[in-house]
C-alpha cells in the first residue's frame, strides 16, 4: 500500500510550459514552423500564453486536409465553427446544387477570430469528439475592412 502513495503521476504536460533559460529569470517561448508555407503568428511568439493544442506552441502537427471557409461562431471556448461551402454536381439536372458544411475548429489564443472572418483550417488527430481541426490562419478580418471605409 505504501509504493502505491508513493509513486508520482509523471505526465507530458511540463513539455508545453516555457522553459526558464539557466542564468537568466527570464522564460524562454518555445514555438515552430509548422511547414506547408504558412508563417507562424507573430502573437504566437509574443505572447506568453500556453495551449498544448495550438499547432504552432503545443503539440499538435497538422496532416491531411487544408480548407478555407468563414468563420460562423465564436461561442465556445478556444472553439470556432467554419462554414465551408461547396457544389454538388447533380447529373439529372446537369447543374450544381449548392451544399455546407459546419466544421468545428480548435482555435489558438494568438488569433483574434470573430464572426463573419475568412480562416484557413487544417486538419489533426481528434482533439476531442468533435474537433478535428485547427486554425492555421487569418486571411481576412471583416471587422478591420469595414472599419477603415
Amino acid at each position: 500500500m505504501e509504493n502505491r502513495m508513493n509513486k508520482k503521476f509523471t505526465s507530458k504536460e511540463n513539455e508545453f510550459y516555457p522553459k526558464i533559460i539557466k542564468g537568466q529569470n527570464k522564460k524562454k517561448k518555445n514555438f515552430r514552423n509548422i511547414g506547408l508555407g504558412l508563417k507562424t503568428p507573430p502573437e504566437a511568439t509574443k505572447k506568453n500564453f500556453t495551449d498544448k493544442k495550438c499547432p504552432f506552441t503545443g503539440n499538435i502537427s497538422i496532416r491531411g486536409r487544408i480548407i478555407r471557409g468563414r468563420v460562423v461562431s465564436t461561442k465556445m471556448n478556444r472553439t470556432v465553427i467554419v462554414r465551408r461551402d461547396y457544389l454538388h454536381w447533380i447529373a439529372k439536372y446537369k447543374r450544381f446544387e449548392k451544399r455546407h458544411k459546419n466544421i468545428p475548429c480548435h482555435c489558438s489564443p494568438c488569433f483574434r477570430i470573430q464572426e463573419g472572418d475568412l480562416v484557413t483550417i487544417g486538419q489533426c488527430r481528434p482533439i476531442s469528439k468533435t474537433v478535428r481541426f485547427n486554425v492555421l490562419r487569418l486571411d481576412k478580418n471583416i471587422y478591420k475592412t469595414s472599419q477603415k471605409k
